[in-house]
């Protein structure tokens, strides 16, 4: 007996510690908290919005600023990454290829141009302003594709600095934010109607929260049609993975091969763990949300079951977005906020100009 509870004593002298990441984690719960507490009181601020401000706002308030930066970290890095990963796989459960399929095929090839023309247009424009890291690419992936949720599934394969990751996220989440009041403005001078007004919105703004924030001003029926013309968008996420995994792959292979010979001979266990770090063609956060939007097109899942899903998606998502927020660090933003900040209307000129087109030719 004595020798069975000796290593119990000793753990309870030593003095039990939770893990590490559980500070953050539990803050991350205190900021969804607060960021939904927002969304009750002001109802056009999406959740996943008021999350991330949060998150800003907590990494730079005197009293928890080092909290965030200090014991927190791990955890809201955790959840930057982790929880954003469900998140994604939970966003399949939206998707119905039925209903992708009933929007028609001129709508389908309008939505892949405009995520083609808007994704290496903000690339390349991104390089060419010299922008820091990833921070062209995530850009580019979150406005043409869905948002935060686009750029964190990027993050994971292309193993972006969390600092691009945050500044990015920040962006897009301000731009989005800003079309719910501008879009809605534009409607009539273009003279849109209700149905095209929603194909408008949806190919055009980032994240999912903010399309129907947008669309409802104009009514059901703009909504149902911004809706689906987003969740197309959305299935561009997974192929899209699945290239930049190809090419961070191919990449680690030219380096593998393109040192000299005495590097690949000394270098040969370096670069056997270094194969074994490659990401997967298909990541399984991918493949999730593949699996999740067959399951949603069988339609044997209940209203209920979509609705707890689609909540827990949400929660998820705005739990990742107060952890990336929380790495925002204003000051070192000043260094390329300006061009940051360039890119970012450049970005938003380019789709929403080439989503008016689009639904022009096909309406």
């Amino acid at each position: 007996m004595t020798l069975t509870a000796a290593p119990g004593r000793a753990r309870q002298a030593a003095g039990w510690r939770p893990p590490a990441t559980s500070y953050g984690l539990g803050l991350a719960v205190a900021g969804v908290t607060a960021a939904w507490g927002v969304h009750r009181l002001l109802p056009a601020v999406p959740l996943l919005t008021a999350a991330v401000v949060l998150g800003i706002v907590a990494a730079h308030l005197p009293g928890a600023r080092g909290l965030v930066r200090g014991v927190c970290r791990a955890g809201l890095s955790l959840a930057g990454k982790r929880l954003m990963r469900l998140g994604i796989v939970l966003l399949g459960l939206k998707l119905s290829l039925n209903d992708v399929l009933g929007l028609g095929w001129a709508t389908v090839a309008m939505v892949l141009g405009v995520v083609a023309a808007t994704f290496w247009g903000t690339w390349w424009l991104g390089r060419r302003m010299g922008l820091r890291g990833d921070q062209p690419l995530l850009i580019a992936t979150g406005y043409s594709i869905c948002g935060a949720s686009a750029i964190g599934a990027v993050s994971e394969v292309s193993d972006s600095d969390e600092r691009d990751v945050a500044t990015s996220v920040a962006l897009v989440t301000l731009c989005g934010t800003l079309a719910i009041a501008v879009l809605p403005l534009l409607q009539h001078p273009l003279g849109l109607g209700d149905a095209a007004f929603g194909r408008w919105v949806g190919a055009s703004v980032h994240d999912v929260g903010q399309v129907v924030a947008t669309a409802q001003t104009a009514g059901p029926a703009a909504l149902g049609d911004a809706v689906l013309v987003k969740l197309v968008r959305v299935a561009l996420l997974a192929p899209l993975v699945a290239v930049l995994a190809t090419s961070v792959r191919a990449r680690g292979r030219v380096k593998r091969t393109g040192g000299s010979g005495s590097q690949e001979i000394g270098g040969q266990e370096a670069g056997g763990q270094e194969a074994k770090r490659r990401p997967p063609l298909v990541p399984l956060f991918v493949l999730g949300f593949l699996a999740m939007t067959a399951l949603r097109s069988t339609d044997v899942l209940s209203t209920a079951v979509l609705d707890t899903a689609a909540t827990a998606q949400e929660l998820l998502l705005a739990a990742a977005l107060f952890g990336l927020g929380s790495a925002v660090h204003l000051p070192s933003l000043t260094r390329t906020g300006a061009r940051v900040a360039a890119l970012g209307l450049c970005a938003w000129v380019v789709i929403a100009g080439a989503s008016y087109g689009g639904v022009l030719l096909t309406t």
